[in-house]
């Protein structure tokens, strides 16, 4: 196993090249992130106990209603973030006739296999430096935005999540490589 950076491992052999792309590691942030979404679960409970405990007028339960709906909307994705960060990973295949790209969280996801022959004008996407979406993209509850990007039968393909701009330009001349010598075996 040979690395690209800190967070991309690949094995390349002559089948099959496999990529994997493994989220940053910061403890801090992850145990911050895991207290804030388990005060966040805690207040979300009391508020359900509230429901069937008291009282409430018809105004205050369409508030309460309100309130838990933000509530469950953030909750699950601060939850889908926080899996991510823990034990998510983005594996990518490259055989003779497919890529093949999975974001995995403990190693439950959907494969999606694209054929080689149809992926055209693979591109590097990264966000200005000072702009909203790079700031965006930093903070540890978002998942990220994906760094390099390729058409394919006219829908657009984006992997390497919050990937530095260093290790997204490694990567990116190390995939065209791989694609493009598969490229050859084919015609």
């Amino acid at each position: 196993m040979k690395w690209i950076g800190e967070r991309i491992s690949f094995v390349d052999d002559k089948e099959v090249c496999t990529i994997v792309i493994y989220p940053k590691r910061q403890v801090i942030v992850n145990g911050l992130m895991g207290a804030w979404l388990a005060m966040w679960l805690v207040i979300g409970v009391i508020t359900l106990w509230s429901f069937s405990t008291y009282k409430f007028t018809d105004q205050e339960n369409i508030i309460l209603f309100v309130f838990l709906v933000f509530w469950a909307y953030y909750a699950w994705k601060v939850i889908k973030s926080f899996f991510w960060l823990m034990w998510g990973k983005e594996l990518i295949k490259i055989n003779d006739s497919s890529f093949i790209y999975k974001k995995s969280i403990k190693n439950y996801g959907k494969a999606n296999n694209f054929f080689i022959e149809n992926i055209e004008k693979i591109r590097v996407h990264q966000p200005k430096p000072n702009s909203f979406q790079a700031a965006w993209e930093s903070s540890p509850w978002i998942q990220g935005g994906e760094r390099i990007e390729f058409d394919y039968q006219n829908k657009l393909i984006r992997v390497g999540r919050k990937l530095e701009e260093k290790d997204t330009q490694q990567l990116f001349k190390f995939m065209t490589k791989k694609i493009e010598d598969r490229l050859k075996k084919l015609k």
